[in-house]
């Protein structure tokens, strides 16, 4: 494929679906969220970038594309927020705060890209019996796609977490089809996290051990150290409680006192070191560590996201889990990606 198939990312957070599709050899033009913090990171991590701060459901694409200099692209990626797309029963086209998806599809009518690639949360595709996922497959046959759709999961692709995503493909021209599952073993929260310190290490400090396992060694590329591994001290009773947790453990694993004392179902939940990791969220304490008394930090949420090691988070420790746990595990992208390589050429 040549270096000159380049995409812009809406909605793009600190980067994850657009380091997917670096690491398969896209290039980006541009990246546009509303999030400066998330930006921060995404600058960081992409010397040279272009990148615009703004509301989507506000932007004028003719402006923003003069502005940047931007003719012709042959991607366009992102995953709008979903808010709207839960009002069941109501069309799509209808919902106020649906304007930020119909920004998405506003780039996409302006610059005619070859693909575009959609992601969302699985449900989106039987809210309302169907409607809005017909709404969404009207909206860009009407601009002349072609539009495949699947729920994918993360762990099906090297990524150590079992996030599912729903993900809309349409294609100008030629046929795109869905990755197929890597037929290699899942890999394990074990395996992604096991060399990382029990406790914080500042930015930059050595690793303490050496790799135990090929996710390992493929994080560490090119790492100039360890990054975001600042670790949460909790009060003692908390610490206890979590101490009786076993190795992929939950609340029900509790004594009867203690099993009542968070009002969701997912308290006290351990991590699985032999399995892949559950859907981390954006921060929540309620998700602790397999074996180490605490939740995880933000570089083991991005070890499980799929994130390499030299991708740095900037910004405060609560923002920083908020962009991980935002973020389309890179990994995932990239199969995308790799598909999406052969549908254009």
């Amino acid at each position: 494929m040549a270096k000159s198939n380049t995409f812009i990312d809406l909605f793009c957070g600190a980067g994850g679906m657009s380091y997917g599709f670096e690491m398969a050899g896209f290039k980006s033009v541009l990246a546009i969220d509303n999030w400066q913090d998330a930006l921060d990171t995404y600058n960081h991590n992409n010397p040279g970038s272009k990148t615009l701060c703004a509301d989507l459901s506000a932007i004028d694409v003719e402006k923003t594309a003069k502005d940047f200099g931007i003719k012709h692209v042959d991607l366009i990626i992102g995953g709008p927020p979903c808010q709207g797309f839960s009002v069941a029963g109501k069309r799509i086209v209808d919902d106020i705060r649906n304007k930020l998806y119909k920004s998405f599809v506003a780039f996409v009518k302006y610059f005619s890209p070859k693909v575009f690639v959609m992601e969302n949360v699985p449900n989106i595709l039987t809210i309302g019996d169907g409607i809005v996922r017909e709404s969404i497959l009207a909206d860009f046959r009407s601009l002349g796609y072609n539009v495949e759709y699947k729920v994918l999961t993360a762990s099906d692709f090297g990524v150590p977490q079992n996030r599912r995503r729903a993900i809309f493909v349409g294609t100008k021209q030629g046929e795109f089809s869905f990755p197929t599952p890597v037929s290699e073993k899942k890999v394990t929260a074990g395996e992604a996290l096991s060399d990382l310190s029990e406790f914080s290490v500042g930015d930059g400090s050595n690793y303490e051990c050496k790799c135990q396992s090929a996710y390992q060694e493929w994080a560490r590329t090119n790492s100039k150290g360890v990054f975001n591994h600042e670790t949460t001290v909790h009060n003692e009773k908390t610490r206890h409680i979590i101490s009786l947790v076993p190795d992929g453990g939950n609340y029900k694993d509790l004594p009867q006192e203690y099993q009542g004392t968070r009002k969701v179902h997912i308290a006290w939940t351990r991590l699985n070191s032999q399995k892949p990791s559950f859907t981390i969220d954006t921060g929540h304490r309620h998700h602790f560590h397999y074996c180490y008394n605490r939740i995880p930090t933000v570089r083991e949420c991005a070890r499980i996201q799929s994130f390499p090691d030299n991708y740095v988070f900037l910004n405060s420790r609560t923002s920083q889990y908020k962009q991980v746990g935002n973020a389309v595990p890179p990994l995932l992208a990239k199969a995308i990606a790799e598909e999406v390589k052969i549908a254009i050429k």
